[in-house]
This record gives structure tokens, C-alpha cells and sequence, in this order.
């Protein structure tokens, strides 16, 4: 897999999610994009670079392919996040929750 520079791959996540995520999900996932990319503008170890380019590639692939519905976290990814990351997965899975529970009161 060739690894796409950041600003196609950036403009690749916008069209994947605009072409196969609901409405809802669709503001949540590009308002992550946006705050994940700024966060990491100025990132200069390119072992960390690659690893951020890396992983947002295979998200676009799964979400062009619709095989991340249902679709879990891999254990060992999780291992090897720091208390920060898990911090930020706890709340991007509390803003669901919430956009989800706010959905289904309407």
C-alpha cells in the first residue's frame, strides 16, 4: 500500500465520508478529521507521521469499503495507545452516544 501525502489523503477522508456515512455521522467524523490533522500540522518524528498517515488510510479504505460496520476495535492497537489517545476515544465514543441518544429523542 502506497501511503497517500496528507492532503489527499485529507481531501480522500471528506469524499468517503460524504459519499458513505449518514448525515449525523458524517459532522462528527469531519469535525474528528479536522482537530486530528490540525493536532498534528506540526509533527516532526516521522515514525509518527507515518503511523498517523498509515492509519487514517486504512479508516478510508474501510469506510469505502462498508466493512467497518460493526466493525471493533483491534486489542492490540488499544495496547499501545497512551492514556491521552484512550482519553480521546473515551470521547469521541461519549459524543456518539450522545448525538445518538439526542437523535432518537426527536
Amino acid at each position: 500500500m502506497a501511503l497517500l501525502p496528507p492532503i489527499p489523503l485529507y481531501r480522500r477522508l471528506f469524499r468517503a465520508h460524504r459519499k458513505h456515512l449518514p448525515h449525523e455521522m458524517r459532522l462528527l467524523g469531519d469535525e474528528y478529521i479536522k482537530a486530528e490533522f490540525r493536532a498534528h500540522r506540526n509533527v516532526d518524528n516521522p515514525a509518527h507521521l507515518i503511523g498517523f498517515l498509515t492509519e487514517w488510510q486504512l479508516y478510508a479504505q474501510k469506510i469505502e469499503g462498508d466493512s467497518w460496520v460493526g466493525d471493533k476495535l483491534d486489542p492490540e492497537k488499544v495496547e499501545k495507545m497512551s492514556d491521552q489517545q484512550i482519553g480521546q476515544l473515551y470521547e469521541l465514543m461519549k459524543a456518539i452516544q450522545k448525538r445518538h441518544d439526542d437523535g432518537n429523542k426527536e
